[in-house]
């Protein structure tokens, strides 16, 4: 097969996946499954270039595994932090703006598709890593990679596993987190995944391919300027008084010393 013809059989095998969860999603009244999802979707579609391309085995192996880890660690975390916890105040006030009776049929579209066709773009470089071949081993731009993307997995879980453990502690609540990770960066979770998916962008360079970049460049302009840092940013400087000495003290997304 071609790069093309791999690349739209991974979407229509997203589409489907994201229709079976918009079917789920209905009678439990819950979008928020789709979040849920978000990881493990990289996976298969991930697995489904493994299988139809042919680039270096060796490589693809590599990366099939790298995507795995990532892809399940963070589906886990979020069905361990949400699940029990009813729908995501983002899509409730998206059920009540558009009544009951819409919403069921609008959210397939607003939510359900366009995450499919974002996970679809983004995946790109995945499927340019595992389908072309600019050599015979792995080169240093595979070493570099799989060690950018060791650097993002510490970052990316260790701040959750630090974040959880501080929202733990009743005496925290209305505080802000600034210790560990978080005393030097705001945002030291979405650093990690921005990182982790510069070392899939190595892997896809490495193997001679240099559009399906564009994927990766697109998912980090997404974690900082539309569903990460920027809206997160937004509420907590609202919902937290003490979030705007945090500001003027550390670093907004890459790591570095605090300000005294």
């Amino acid at each position: 097969m071609t790069y093309i013809q791999i690349y739209f059989f991974a979407l229509l095998a997203i589409i489907i996946m994201m229709s079976v969860l918009w079917i789920i999603s209905i009678p439990i009244k819950n979008v928020s499954i789709v979040d849920l999802f978000w990881g493990f979707g990289f996976i298969v579609v991930c697995f489904i270039y493994f299988l139809k391309a042919d680039g270096l085995e060796i490589r693809k192996i590599l990366l099939l595994t790298m995507v795995s880890i990532w892809g399940l660690r963070l589906s886990i975390y979020l069905a361990w932090r949400n699940i029990g916890k009813g729908e995501d105040p983002r899509y409730q006030k998206f059920r009540q703006d558009y009544g009951e009776q819409r919403y069921w049929w609008i959210s397939f579209f607003q939510t359900f598709l366009l995450q499919g066709i974002l996970m679809w773009v983004i995946s790109a470089p995945l499927l340019g890593a595992q389908y072309y071949n600019a050599g015979n081993a792995l080169n240093v731009f595979d070493f570099i990679g799989v060690f950018v993307w060791l650097i993002g997995i510490i970052f990316e879980a260790g701040s959750d596993i630090q974040l959880a453990r501080f929202k733990a502690d009743p005496a925290n609540k209305g505080k802000v987190l600034n210790k560990g990770l978080w005393h030097y960066t705001r945002h030291p979770n979405y650093f990690g995944d921005a990182t982790v998916w510069c070392g899939y962008a190595l892997l896809c360079i490495s193997a001679g391919s240099y559009i399906p970049v564009l994927g990766c460049v697109l998912m980090i302009a997404l974690i900082i300027k539309v569903s990460g840092v920027a809206l997160l940013e937004k509420t907590l400087k609202v919902t937290k008084p003490e979030y705007k000495d945090y500001i003027e003290k550390t670093s907004a997304f890459i790591p570095w010393f605090p300000k005294k």
